[in-house]
Parts: structure tokens; sequence; C-alpha cells
């Protein structure tokens, strides 16, 4: 399935480089990004893997809020990657890189070795398909008990926020997206394995309203958490 293309950064290779700005301006994003690294609460010695990490944005702040914490990052667009790596360079962070499809994280990276995966930004531009194969991977990619955190453009539930998520559409695509706008995340997160799935969080941006989904793998026998 990772044979099939990418859709880039800001919907277009040649607006790469605007992608970190662009975000910034569209989607609160410290608002977003702080609420998501609140709710993982990281711990010293926590392995997070963060799927479609992109210019590694969210891995940079979770490494900044838990230093202790191992921060893996998986993309598969080199030019991104090559703007993360100038970024964590310029932040002093220590991530390490993957350049994959999230649906080759588990081989790449091993089975049950997180303790909590992320992903931002990335499900709304994927085809169905690859929807469930990314959210597969992160669950295989869990211990037991680890937790699941997906940033993403949810159900736009409002006649304003539907106007502004066509900003998303214009510049993805309605075929993927639209999906999303249609509330499909929690049932594919379910359809993973995920027990406790839950919306903690939608916040409202000029591009569209953002949620916050939560998860966790469950334990064999009963539930724990680390």
């Amino acid at each position: 399935m990772s044979a099939q293309s990418f859709t880039p950064a800001a919907g277009d290779p040649k607006y790469t480089k605007y992608y970190d700005t662009v975000i910034a301006l569209l989607t609160r994003e410290d608002r977003w990004r702080s609420a998501a690294i609140a709710q993982l609460g990281l711990k010293p010695d926590d392995v997070v893997v963060d799927i479609g990490c992109g210019t590694a944005s969210l891995a940079i702040r979770m490494k900044q809020w838990q230093p202790g914490a191992r921060v893996v990052g998986v993309d598969p667009d080199p030019q991104v990657l090559a703007i993360a790596r100038d970024k964590v360079r310029r932040a002093g962070a220590d991530v390490e890189f993957v350049q994959a499809m999230g649906d080759r994280a588990v081989e790449l990276i091993g089975p049950g070795i997180a303790d909590k995966v992320v992903s931002s930004l990335v499900l709304h531009q994927c085809p169905v398909p690859m929807k469930k194969a990314i959210i597969d991977n992160m669950f295989a990619l869990l211990r037991p008990g680890g937790q699941l955190l997906i940033a993403d453009f949810g159900a736009q539930r409002d006649a304003l926020m539907r106007l502004g998520f066509r900003i998303v559409q214009f510049a993805d695509g309605k075929q993927d997206t639209q999906p999303n706008a249609d509330g499909i995340l929690p049932g594919l997160i379910e359809q993973a394995g995920f027990a406790n799935v839950a919306e903690v969080s939608v916040i409202r941006t000029v591009s569209g309203s953002i949620s916050l989904y939560v998860a966790t793998r469950p334990v064999p026998g009963g539930t724990t958490t680390r």
C-alpha cells in the first residue's frame, strides 16, 4: 500500500517551505499542539513515535516538554524531513527520523516498542484504506497499555466550520478529506482494536475544527496504565 504517493505538506511540493507559516496562521497551532502534549503526560524514558511528523514541530515540542523521552519521527517526504532535521538541529533537540509511509512504521521500527504514538494533521490527507493502515500500524507499535493520540481535522459540526474546512479541501482534495469531516476517525480507531476511544477536545480554527482523539491499546486480561 505504501507504494502509493503521499499528499505533500501544504498540498504541493512547491509550497512545502511555507508549510509551517500556513499551519501557524490557519490552525491556532499553539493551542492544539499544547493541548496534545498536555494530554500525553509524557514521562522520562517514554518512547514516542510521531507518525507523519512533517517538519517536526510537534516532535520538538514533545522533546522540550520531556527531555528524557525518546522521540522518533516517521514521514515519507524527504523535502519535509530535510526541514525537520534543520529545525531539530537549531532547537538542540534529540529527535530520530525514519523516512517511510505510516503503514510501514512497524516494519521499520518494531512492534510493541512505543509507550505513546501520535499523529497530527496527517490522516485527513490519506485515502480511507491508508487511514486504516496507518491506525493499524499505530496500534501495533504500542505496547499493551500504551496511548494513542491523534490531532487532526475531525467532524465539522456546523456550517461555519464546514465553510472553513473548504480551505483544507482546496489544498488536499475533497475525496480524502471529506471522510474526516464526516467523522470517520473514531470508528477507524475502534476497528483497529483500541479501547477507551474519546474525542477530548475540539478546537475551532479558520480552516475548520481540529479534534484531539485519544485511545489505549488494551492489556490482555485487564487494563493498566504506565
